[in-house]
């Protein structure tokens, strides 16, 4: 049966798309439930569609108030059974509805080695800083925006003349590995959550 995904993204999804080819094949033992999308033109609710997943698009007057918004995706996450939230690419903070709701269970990917370069632009941070290593990480997600245990890490060494767009596409290509082998460690129940904050993988 596997575990139930709920996946939240607001662009292309090409993580989403990741998932879903990893199911098909047979390597990832999941099935997502929900796909909820920010924005109503965000491509990855095309794949969704193709892939006869169901999806929830939510107005902008509803995310103009988060918590309400929160509330509203929590309880369909909940409607359809999911068992963890998977944000893939989602550009919004998640906040206290949806993270009690799925404690230690709502699930993030970040384009850096945390606690390295947080926030929306981290790929292009860390290029116009210079960093020689950067690299992918997923986290459960907390109440502070790239926060939370961290469950895997990939470390990407940049070469001397990447531009940003090649250091995007690595980041990207390990990301689409990377995510479904972590979510893979969820299904296996090999991640745990420790006293202390730490995550810990069996």
């Amino acid at each position: 049966m596997g575990i139930r995904l709920g996946v939240l993204l607001s662009g292309s999804g090409t993580n989403l798309q990741a998932i879903i080819d990893r199911i098909e094949e047979g390597t990832l033992d999941a099935s997502i439930e929900l796909v909820v999308s920010s924005r109503p033109d965000a491509y990855g609710l095309k794949r969704a569609e193709r892939h006869g997943l169901q999806t929830l698009t939510l107005s902008k007057d509803l995310y103009a108030d988060p918590m309400v918004a929160d509330e509203v995706i929590a309880s369909e996450l909940k409607r359809h059974g999911v068992d963890y939230v998977v944000m893939a690419g989602y550009m919004r903070m998640v906040h206290a509805p949806i993270l009690a709701s799925f404690p230690n269970r709502v699930v993030n990917l970040h384009p850096a080695l945390l606690p390295s370069f947080k926030g929306a632009h981290a790929i292009q941070d860390a290029y116009d800083y210079g960093v020689k290593v950067t690299g992918v990480t997923v986290h459960f997600a907390d109440d502070q925006y790239d926060c939370g245990p961290i469950i895997a890490q990939q470390a990407l060494v940049v070469e001397e003349d990447w531009t940003v767009d090649e250091l995007e596409e690595h980041i990207h290509a390990i990301e689409h590995q990377l995510y479904p082998n972590t979510i893979q460690l969820l299904a296996e129940g090999r991640v745990h959550v420790r006293d202390n904050g730490t995550a810990s993988v069996d």
